[in-house]
C-alpha cells in the first residue's frame, strides 16, 4: 500500500525552490509509477536554478519551465504500479528498476510521426513542464507517451543516474561522424563532457584532446582515454592544437563548455570542412563571425539535443564496463540537501556528478 503524499522539490520562479509535501501522483491507463531510487543534478539545473534566459525564455526563446514543477531530469527509479496496459506497452513489470526518456512525445507532430521524436514539437521534457514532472522526489509517473527502458537490477542505482546524460553524449558523439584517423578536441570535461570522451574513445580516432579550465577535470580525463588534456588559462590551446596538426587544425570539435568562449575557441581551432558539434545549453547568447563557418571554412555546423535511440546503449556501455560510471560520481546526498547539492555541482572544483537520493 502506498502512502498518500511524498516529499518532492517544487520550483515556483527563478530561485524559488521549495521541498514541499505533495500528492503521490496517481496512474492512468498506460502509465507507470516509480518510487526513485536516484536522481542526478545536471548543469542545466543549475541555470535553471539562477534564471538562466535561454531556459526561462525572452521575447525570441520560448521557456522550458512552466512553474510550479518538480525538476529532475536524470534518474533511475522502481517500478510501484501500473495503470492499465502499461506492462504489455513499456516491458515493465511490478518491482522491475526503470528508466523514462527525458522527453514526453506527443507522437502527433510531424517530428514524432517521422521517428524524430526528441525534436517533438510540444516538447515535454521532464522536470521542465507540468506534464513531465521530474524526479527529485520520491515517486514519479512516468506518463502514457513516455519512452521506457528497464534497466538492470544489479546496476548501482547512483551509477544508473547516469544513463540521460550518457545518451546525450552518445548521440553527440555519434552526430560527429568520427573517422579512424581522425583528431578529436572535446571541450568541457564536465559529467557530460567525460561521457563524451569515453565514448569517442571507443570510435578509435588517431588523436583524443581534452580541453577544460580545472586541472582535477583533465586529470580525470587523462584516466578515461584522452590522449592530450589541456588547459585554456594555462596555454595557447588553438595554437597547440594547429600545431599538432601541421596548422590544419582538428577535425571534429565537440562544445560542451556551456561558454561562448568554448564557441569561438572551437571555431578558430577546427580545420576547414571539419564537424563541429554543438551540445551546449547556453546560459548566454554566443555571437560569431559566421563568415568563418561559411566563406572561411565551409563547416559542417550540428546540432545534439537530448540521446534519442541511445539508452540501450547507454545501460550497455555502464554494464560492461565500456564507460566508467563510478569515476563520475563524486557526490550523494539526501533529497532534503537539494540546495547543498545546487551549491556542489554549482561550484564544480571537487565534484562532478553530484546524486541525490530520495
Amino acid at each position: 500500500m502506498l502512502p498518500s503524499s511524498m516529499k518532492a522539490v517544487v520550483c515556483h520562479g527563478v530561485g524559488d525552490y521549495r521541498l514541499e509535501e505533495v500528492p503521490i501522483p496517481e496512474v492512468g491507463p498506460d502509465e507507470v509509477l516509480v518510487r526513485i531510487d536516484a536522481t542526478g543534478v545536471c548543469a542545466s539545473d543549475v541555470k535553471a536554478a539562477h534564471g538562466a534566459g535561454r531556459i526561462w525564455g525572452s521575447d525570441e526563446f520560448p521557456a522550458y519551465i512552466q512553474p510550479p514543477v518538480i525538476p529532475g531530469h536524470e534518474f533511475v527509479g522502481t517500478v510501484v504500479a501500473l495503470g492499465e496496459g502499461a506492462e504489455a506497452k513499456h516491458g515493465v513489470s511490478l518491482g522491475d528498476r526503470a528508466i523514462a526518456e527525458q522527453i514526453v512525445p506527443c507522437w502527433q507532430c510531424r517530428f514524432c510521426r517521422r521517428g524524430q521524436y526528441w525534436m517533438c514539437e510540444q516538447h515535454d521534457i521532464f522536470g521542465f513542464r507540468q506534464r513531465a514532472q521530474g524526479s527529485w522526489a520520491e515517486y514519479m509517473k512516468f506518463p502514457a507517451d513516455s519512452v521506457v527502458h528497464k534497466v538492470p537490477a544489479d546496476l548501482p542505482v547512483e551509477i544508473a543516474a547516469l544513463i540521460e546524460p550518457l545518451a546525450c553524449a552518445i548521440h553527440a558523439v555519434e552526430r560527429a561522424s568520427i573517422e579512424l584517423d581522425d583528431t578529436v578536441v572535446i571541450a568541457g570535461m564536465g559529467p557530460i563532457g567525460l561521457c563524451m570522451l569515453q565514448v569517442a574513445r571507443l570510435k578509435s580516432p588517431a588523436s583524443l584532446i581534452a580541453l577544460d579550465v580545472r586541472e582535477k577535470r583533465l586529470e580525470v580525463a587523462a584516466r578515461l582515454g584522452a590522449d592530450l588534456v589541456l588547459s585554456p588559462v594555462k596555454e595557447d590551446v588553438i595554437a597547440r592544437v594547429m600545431d599538432l596538426t601541421e596548422g590544419y587544425g582538428c577535425d571534429v570539435y565537440i562544445e560542451v563548455t556551456g561558454s561562448p568562449k568554448g564557441v569561438h575557441q572551437g571555431l578558430q581551432m577546427i580545420r576547414k570542412l571539419g564537424r563541429f558539434v554543438e551540445f551546449s545549453v547556453m546560459a548566454e547568447p554566443a555571437t560569431v563571425d559566421w563568415s568563418i563557418i561559411g566563406d572561411q571554412k565551409e563547416l559542417d555546423i550540428l546540432g545534439a539535443h537530448l540521446g534519442p535511440y541511445a539508452y540501450p546503449k547507454a545501460i550497455r556501455f555502464l554494464q560492461d564496463g565500456s564507460v566508467d560510471g563510478k569515476a563520475l560520481v563524486t557526490h550523494t546526498l539526501p533529497l532534503e540537501d537539494f540546495a547543498e547539492a545546487l551549491a556542489i555541482a554549482e561550484k564544480g572544483d571537487d565534484s562532478l556528478k553530484v546524486v541525490m537520493l530520495p
